[in-house]
């Protein structure tokens, strides 16, 4: 069981490796962004970047999972072409549609018709993103992770040199983000192609396409509701705002991207491994000490963003320059709240064993319609009267509801005796250093900063004594 999960560690980390690595250069790519553009220009990019995520979901409609799910069972080279084709045929024709829309859409947004342009360099980049999913998904189960860490990696500084010279060297201004983006998924697809010409044979099963649809469909729904959850304080936002309020808050919003780049990088490894192991004896034992060390490792990323980002940001790297603007740094409130809601999401991935290994999909749909709802909901309320750390308070209230929800549906289904007094004595350590932190406030003073780089050094002398049991676990 040791050398499962220490195999589970090890994809995690080489996939994290990429995940890392897109996060990191778009985290870079903040302070430049707060430098060569205004604040509703950075809130223009942000909405239409919101749009890209929600509509990349209807693109895909789930047929990575579905290969995923599928491939466990044999079927040949139809189980990579079927799913392929249908995914490539759907993009071009619903990114056709866009295309023709795109002045409504812009004006949908709240960005203004004079930015459909932006909507119309998006469907490009949005077809290829879709073609490259199937491909990718394919190396995740097959474990060839460095070459999937390869092929990421260069599309991401293809993309970050692509920013640099579009801004900086053309001032291109916002057009140019979205043509990196053009040049990022090309090169991706480029690398990808002998893995697409191993499999891909120029047919398509429409029975087996049925029976991965009828699997997949939930997560539309569900899958939009999820990145609503993400995305949709940015058009609210801008409503109930401003776009210049917008910008600020994406900009601090992409400082708590970390901890979503911990549960981004679990992510990648986690489905392929708890499926391929769903059949083994004690693999719900496996499952349960799992979560433990994946909130144990969560929590330590959390504490660190949330007690040493704020005086990181406020303090200068270079030439009297700081991580970002200061004219955005009204918005650093949202970025415990928001670290917070991306710990639970991390708890909903690990949730996600009971709707896969059990194929009720469509489980995921009203759970993250309610995560969504709860995302509006929290926004409409509590934007007016504390503003933009409202939005960021919505995440949280809005991934804890998700979390709790799958984590109500997986025990009535496909029970797993999680480890709760590890888990509660993880929980309480974590929001003790929080509160310990937090009381002595934002001064950038050596003491202070000092006693916050203490609690997290002593957070794993704490909490390992208490989960490396698991590790002599048979």
């Amino acid at each position: 069981m040791s050398k499962q999960i220490l195999r589970l560690g090890k994809e995690t980390l080489i996939y994290g490796a990429s995940t890392v690595a897109a996060r990191l250069f778009n985290f870079f790519l903040v302070p430049f962004y707060t430098y060569y553009l205004i604040a509703a220009d950075y809130g223009v990019a942000a909405t239409v970047f919101a749009f890209m995520a929600l509509m990349n979901i209807v693109y895909q409609y789930g047929m990575d999972q579905a290969y995923l799910r599928f491939a466990a069972d044999g079927g040949g080279k139809d189980i990579f072409s079927t799913p392929f084709i249908a995914v490539a045929c759907g993009a071009v024709l619903l990114s056709t549609l866009i295309f023709t829309l795109s002045p409504f859409i812009a004006g949908a947004l709240g960005i203004g018709a004079q930015h459909a342009y932006l909507i119309q360099i998006s469907a490009a980049v949005m077809v290829l993103d879709s073609v490259n999913i199937v491909p990718f998904a394919k190396l995740r189960y097959t474990h060839r992770a460095w070459y999937f860490v390869g092929v990421r990696t260069l599309s991401i500084l293809v993309n970050v040199a692509g920013n640099v010279l579009a801004l900086a060297y053309f001032k291109a201004g916002i057009a140019g983000i979205f043509v990196a983006g053009i040049m990022a998924s090309l090169t991706s697809l480029v690398l990808l192609l002998p893995v697409i010409k191993e499999d891909f044979a120029p047919r398509f099963n429409t029975a087996l396409f049925a029976r991965m649809f009828k699997f997949s469909w939930p997560f539309i729904p569900a899958g939009m509701a999820s990145i609503m959850v993400n995305v949709i304080d940015k058009p609210l936002l801008s409503h109930l705002s401003g776009l210049a309020n917008v910008g600020v808050y994406q900009a601090n919003f992409k400082i708590a991207v970390f901890m979503m780049l911990v549960v981004s990088m679990f992510d990648q490894a986690w489905r392929p491994f708890f499926i391929q192991r769903a059949g083994e004896a004690g693999h719900k034992e496996l499952f349960a000490k799992i979560l433990t060390w994946f909130a144990a490792a969560a929590g330590w990323v959390f504490l660190g963003l949330a007690l040493l980002m704020p005086a990181v940001i406020q303090t200068p790297v270079f030439s009297g320059k700081y991580l970002i603007n200061p004219a955005y740094w009204g918005g650093m409130g949202i970025i415990t709240p928001v670290l917070a809601g991306y710990f639970f999401y991390g708890l909903y991935i690990n949730f996600m064993v009971a709707p896969v290994l059990t194929k009720r999909t469509g489980a995921l749909m009203w759970i993250t319609l309610a995560g969504a709802l709860a995302s509006v909901c929290a926004n409409i309320i509590l934007v007016p009267r504390i503003g933009i750390i409202g939005a960021g308070w919505a995440i949280f209230i809005s991934y804890a509801v998700m979390a709790g929800l799958l984590f109500a549906f997986l025990q009535k289904t496909y029970p797993v005796k999680y480890e709760y007094g590890r888990l509660s004595f993880i929980a309480a350590v974590i929001i003790a250093a929080l509160c310990a932190g937090h009381m002595l406030g934002g001064a950038l003073t050596p003491a202070v900063i000092g006693f916050k780089i203490l609690l997290l050094l002593l957070y794993p002398m704490v909490v390992l004594p208490v989960i490396m049991p698991l590790k002599t676990s048979r």
